[in-house]
């Protein structure tokens, strides 16, 4: 295990402060890794780059695919500096909010823009060497999806499940007709993946030689009407309509007396492991390929999931199936070289969840949000008890704010035990700077914040609500508020720490 103390930040791509309506990975992106460096930050963690869809609330967690990438995040900038747009066309950008993603305009106007930079690049494309490479590299994910988009375009966006017979069940006739029917769509979609290869790599290796680990999220399931579902129904606990047997879920507990019906498809288990999980290994090396850390998400459903029959209405009568475990990391870490995971840990964790863990080295994640609980001496998240061999956060894209917290979630007696354990009177405007030290004074290896607390910002600086469809994903940082004196501030804290690269 890496022993060295490091720090960083959560921030997500679309927060980014950028002219044209949400970040992306154009010059914006690369002066955040400059930011970080000068901060003295290695780690900049992200959430899913996947495509996202209007429908899903813009949600990173539910995508159509698992590959591919979101083309929102293809520079204009750097489509400019390609020479495949000329700056005029920029200029004629429509206005958008300063700290708000409004996605509907921005997905309008960044689309028809792609558009034209497809349509002029396309009498090209046969000869492009690059272009052909990239598509024979990747063929394994995405011959599948650009078919699956141009479907989905031809069918008015309507899910796969409901298309016609022949290609729900994807007879092969029927495919072929469809290749040879919407061959311009496809080979856009391609060429636009290939276009988001082309500036991720570029943002990647900048962030490589300026000291700065890219840490990406992968959602453990898929959405049901996903190209990876379509593709490959026989991985899924799926009916002869393509409609899920089971869904995945979560038990009632404190928080929901009836638990979560996600909706999401169960994968069928044995049948990944007689193919000795190829898909798996296919998904884990290709993000394993995209980012320096690849964080897990809901980590132990790995090893034992909540499976509920999908005609349920709620999550009251599921049960408890177990996963696939070491099985499945055993041939991970036996078929990616360099597979550094990251496991989110969070909620109820049984032991053979902890034993995986333990067994492979994979660290976990401690909230200091959740630290202070009346049983706060033996509460696993409270700094005296987080171990090395994990990552330590103020919150997550799913708390609030740390100021919100402490305004507007925190009651009276937890702000007295937050005091208590600060050993000082503990106020609005230092919560913040308070949770951030105990993070960075930590024993744990890694340290991550998320950038709206380095900001002092509020609830209206949140990212998600859980359980709440509309409003999330939103926020992003102004123009101008990534400032030297906060660099400087940053790299203090790190250095105070024992967290700065050395």
């Amino acid at each position: 295990m890496n022993t060295q103390r490091r720090c960083g930040v959560l921030m997500h791509v679309t927060s980014l402060p950028c002219r044209h309506g949400l970040g992306d990975f154009g010059p914006q992106a690369h002066a955040f890794v400059d930011f970080l460096a000068d901060a003295g930050q290695s780690l900049w963690q992200m959430l899913p780059l996947t495509p996202i869809n209007a429908g899903a609330g813009n949600s990173p967690y539910s995508s159509y695919s698992a590959f591919a990438g979101n083309t929102l995040f293809i520079s204009p900038d750097m489509l400019v500096r390609q020479g495949l747009l000329r700056q005029a066309e920029l200029d004629r950008a429509p206005s958008f909010p300063q700290d708000r993603v409004d996605y509907a305009v921005a997905a309008s106007w960044r689309g028809r823009l792609l558009e034209h930079v497809f349509d002029n690049s396309f009498p090209r494309l046969r000869t492009d060497a690059a272009f052909e490479r990239f598509c024979q590299a990747e063929s394994f994910w995405l011959d599948d999806y650009c078919l699956f988009t141009a479907l989905k375009r031809e069918h008015g966006g309507a899910p796969w499940y409901r298309w016609a017979e022949g290609l729900r069940l994807r007879r092969p006739v029927e495919l072929a007709k469809a290749r040879e029917r919407l061959g311009y769509d496809i080979l856009r979609e391609r060429y636009l993946q290939f276009l988001f290869a082309l500036h991720w790599e570029n943002l990647h290796e900048y962030a490589a030689a300026r000291g700065v680990s890219l840490i990406g999220d992968t959602p453990i399931y898929v959405s049901l009407d996903s190209c990876d579902v379509w593709s490959n129904r026989e991985l899924f606990e799926l009916d002869d309509q393509g409609l899920p047997i089971f869904c995945a879920g979560a038990p009632p507990d404190y928080f929901s007396e009836t638990g979560q019906m996600w909706g999401n498809p169960i994968y069928a288990w044995e049948r990944h492991e007689r193919d000795g999980f190829g898909w798996w290994r296919r998904r884990l090396a290709h993000e394993s390929r995209r980012f320096d850390m690849v964080r897990l998400d809901h980590f132990r459903g790995f090893c034992g999931f909540w499976q509920v029959p999908a005609c349920e209405p709620t999550a009251e009568n599921g049960l408890w199936i177990p996963g696939p475990g070491r099985r499945l990391f055993n041939e991970l870490a036996g078929s990616i070289p360099g597979l550094s995971l990251l496991a989110e840990d969070l909620g109820v964790i049984t032991a053979d969840v902890t034993a995986v863990m333990e067994e492979f080295g994979f660290p976990g994640m401690k909230i200091l949000q959740f630290a202070f609980s009346p049983d706060m001496g033996r509460n696993a998240y409270i700094p005296h008890n987080v171990v090395a061999n994990c990552a330590v956060y103020t919150g997550t894209h799913d708390n609030n704010t740390t100021r919100g917290w402490f305004t507007r979630e925190l009651d009276d007696a937890g702000r007295a035990r937050l005091s208590a354990y600060a050993g000082r009177e503990v106020r609005e405007d230092q919560a913040a700077d308070v949770l951030i030290r105990m993070a960075l004074g930590s024993v744990a290896r890694l340290c991550v914040i998320p950038m709206q607390d380095y900001l002092g910002l509020g609830e209206e600086g949140r990212m998600n609500m859980p359980g709440v469809a509309g409003g999330n994903w939103g926020w992003r940082a102004r123009d101008g508020v990534m400032t030297a004196s906060l660099a400087g501030r940053m790299r203090e804290l790190a250095g105070i720490y024992g967290r700065t690269p050395d």
